[in-house]
């Protein structure tokens, strides 16, 4: 057992350093003049997204958007592909987000520059038909200019995915 902390401990401090040793990195803030507007332009997507409102969703994207992890993979979308995605998705599945953190943060002369929100929670969707409930928690990265969103990351827990709608895993026989 105490191997088993030692371990956890040491795991926790791997993850932990690197936010530790940026978290005064001049070149990240999340006190930056269109941080509020960041914010409303994601929050806004994720009120149409509840809504079913797929217009409204791609209302807050611009015209050269580039949507990224929908469908489990590192699979890109453009606009017209995530309108279609998230139409079927919302004949399908009524969509509530819940436990939403957001954090607006500005990073600038690094490989990552721009003006991001960072969005987690849980997205419990019920399928319409059989009235089945998959829970998913979520965590999405997406960068904001001139009041929309430019490109957006999504990261899910497929596991939930796919044994919610009934699939199993199984080891492989030996």
């Amino acid at each position: 057992m105490k191997i088993l902390k030692t371990i956890v401990a040491l795991a926790f401090m791997m993850v932990l350093m690197p936010m530790i040793s940026n978290a005064q990195n001049p070149n990240v803030t999340i006190e930056f003049p269109n941080s509020a507007k960041a914010l409303e332009v994601i929050e806004k997507y994720t009120k149409a997204l509840q809504a079913g409102d797929v217009a409204g969703m791609n209302a807050q994207l611009a015209p050269d958007a580039m949507i990224y992890g929908l469908g489990g993979g590192l699979d890109s979308l453009t606009v017209a592909q995530h309108k279609e995605f998230y139409t079927n998705s919302t004949n399908q599945y009524k969509q509530v987000l819940s436990q939403e953190l957001y954090l607006p943060i500005k990073v600038s002369n690094q490989w990552n520059e721009g003006e991001w929100v960072l969005a987690w929670g849980i997205n419990t969707a019920t399928d319409k038909a059989s009235g089945k409930t998959i829970v998913i928690p979520y965590h999405s990265a997406s960068i904001v200019s001139n009041g929309k969103i430019t490109m957006m990351r999504y990261w899910y827990d497929m596991l939930n995915v796919v044994t919610g709608q009934g699939f199993e895993i199984r080891p492989p026989a030996n």
